[in-house]
């Protein structure tokens, strides 16, 4: 991932691609982690993702499939790495 331009947007098809989670875990993990990822919308509500919303993906899908971590054990080390504006400075 290193290769792409920092401010490169990608659609969800191919952010699946890359990370090989699927669009609807995509979907559920905005949801589920919402102060953490929240793509950016087109005019149409496409979603765009960034390399930074790429790291969190990354992130999370580690925390889930290695540590086996629940979502809520998932949003406090997200909280913990990540300086989220909701929640306040967290480090």
């Amino acid at each position: 991932m290193e290769h792409f331009q920092p401010n490169l947007k990608l659609t969800i098809d191919q952010v699946s691609r890359l990370t090989g989670v699927k669009k609807v875990t995509l979907r559920y993990w905005e949801k589920s982690f919402g102060d953490f990822l929240k793509p950016l919308r087109t005019g149409s509500l496409r979603r765009e993702y960034t390399m930074g919303d790429l790291e969190v993906i990354d992130s999370i899908k580690r925390l889930l499939e290695e540590e086996h971590l629940t979502n809520q054990g998932v949003r406090v080390r997200l909280g913990q790495k990540i300086k989220c504006p909701r929640l306040g400075n967290r480090s």
